[in-house]
């Protein structure tokens, strides 16, 4: 299923532009015929979504934990669902193959700096024709019970993602400052319960007042970004009438990542049998990759 899924790494530049912005944009370095590959395996996913909506957070904290999709919202204000889910490469086998790509693990290695990479998660992001939901402004390391600064999410797009269809933004740098902000809904902007950080800020008033910088790229199969753990994030709705936005996402750790329990994020299955500052390592956050001695 993945066999040449990486066509390029990532040049010496692109490798500073992550760490400079927190994101890069790498256009055409994954085989487009690879990943569309994926697109049965997805449709899989959706069919075996939980109808649990934005109004159910209860339960939608315990689906962000376990492996699975769930309905993040089911046409509350468009006709279209926001379907999201994490860890399918437990349960699914061309998930499986997908998430552990040595190529794919390879090319994180490259921008982390980092002679080893680990897997921490996978993702399914699927915004239908037709979804006015937004994505809220989050940074990914208030969800993950772990600690490093060797630590990105991969971004892969099975159709093409613009302005329209709901294309990540990013605030450039924002991964520099060294606040850890408390994860939210996704849906909302509203904080987790129990959980410790600064609360994420109005990033649009910033924008507009010219005090952070955003950045968006349109991509399409075969390209991807790539972001650092830390960077806020955020996508629009899908305001198309005829067009997806699907997207594969794979969370990869370096070198320095330890297990970090944080209070009030969901957490996994396995996260009861490791302890403060153990390291990564299989069955549950596999090492995918290794440089050459």
């Amino acid at each position: 299923m993945t066999e040449g899924l990486v066509l390029r790494l990532p040049t010496s530049e692109e490798v500073d532009t992550f760490w400079r912005d927190g994101v890069v944009c790498l256009r055409g370095a994954l085989d487009p015929a690879a990943v569309l590959g994926m697109a049965p395996a997805v449709e899989r996913l959706l069919r075996g979504s939980v109808g649990e909506t934005m109004h159910d957070m209860s339960a939608l904290g315990a689906g962000l934990a376990a492996a699975g999709s769930t309905v993040l919202t089911d046409g509350v204000q468009g006709q279209g669902r926001f379907v999201s889910g994490t860890d399918h490469w437990r349960v699914d086998e061309d998930c499986r193959a997908f998430a552990l790509d040595r190529g794919l693990a390879a090319l994180a290695g490259a921008l982390l700096r980092s002679r080893r990479v680990y897997l921490w998660e996978d993702s399914i992001l699927v915004k239908e024709p037709d979804t006015a939901e937004r994505t809220a402004w989050h940074q990914d390391m208030g969800y993950f019970h772990a600690s490093g600064e060797q630590v990105c999410t991969t971004w892969i797009p099975l159709d093409v993602a613009d302005a329209e269809t709901g294309a990540m933004s990013f605030v450039r740098g924002s991964h520099r400052d060294g606040a850890l902000y408390r994860p939210n809904w996704f849906v909302s902007q509203q904080s987790m319960e129990g959980t410790e950080g600064l609360e994420v800020p109005n990033v649009e008033s910033l924008a507009r007042a010219g005090r952070v910088e955003l950045v968006q790229y349109a991509l399409g199969p075969g390209d991807l970004t790539v972001h650092h753990a830390r960077t806020l994030h955020a996508a629009g709705g899908n305001l198309s009438r005829q067009r997806r936005r699907r997207a594969i996402s794979i969370r990869y750790c370096g070198d320095d990542a330890r297990y970090h329990f944080r209070p009030g994020a969901p957490r996994k299955p396995h996260h009861d049998g490791v302890q403060e500052g153990d390291p990564l390592g299989d069955p549950d956050c596999p090492l995918v990759w290794q440089a050459a001695l």
